[in-house]
């Protein structure tokens, strides 16, 4: 079953929500954790997003992921590997209507996907035009393909690649 691509309109309870994640996620990662990061479009104020939270947590190097999956266990969390993305192993929920939906990914602090998260959310953060334009493109790409994800990731990946080009990923 296809999901419909929704986009909308920046909306100031995204932040909110990213704080209601990662107090929960504090409950359990307590020092496993050396940060919390909101990253993706909902992490960007102004900018047109699909309304799902986007989290990195940042771990000190590899060796305590099997206990930051034990922990994250006990709050329903379960590991799905790096979904073909070294360095960024992804997580997957059920049962969490408290809280926005979200994508939960952890990190080690070296991790070159890490870099690219943080390096464009701050990007963006700092350059309002690229956030106008970045919006349309994704209002487009939603309007353009609203039963194909992957059609919408490869209409909005031409900008993407080329703010990294930008920044220097």
């Amino acid at each position: 079953m296809k999901k419909h691509v929704v986009v909308q309109a920046y909306e100031k309870s995204w932040a909110d929500d990213f704080v209601a994640i990662r107090d929960e996620l504090n409950t359990v990662l307590k020092d496993l954790a050396l940060r919390i990061e909101h990253v993706g479009s909902t992490s960007v104020e102004g900018l047109s997003a699909k309304p799902i939270i986007d989290i990195d947590v940042v771990i000190r190097d590899r060796e305590d992921l099997p206990e930051v999956i034990s922990a994250l266990q006990k709050l329903g969390y379960s590991h799905e590997g790096d979904q073909g993305i070294p360095g960024r192993e992804a997580f997957k929920y059920e049962g969490k209507e408290h809280l926005r939906k979200h994508h939960l990914y952890v990190c080690s602090v070296d991790a070159e996907e890490l870099r690219r998260h943080l390096a464009f959310r701050d990007y963006l953060r700092s350059n309002p035009d690229a956030v106008a334009e970045y919006s349309r493109i994704k209002e487009e790409g939603a309007l353009l393909y609203p039963w194909d994800i992957d059609k919408y990731i490869e209409h909005k990946s031409p900008f993407i690649e080329s703010i990294y080009k930008r920044i220097g990923l």
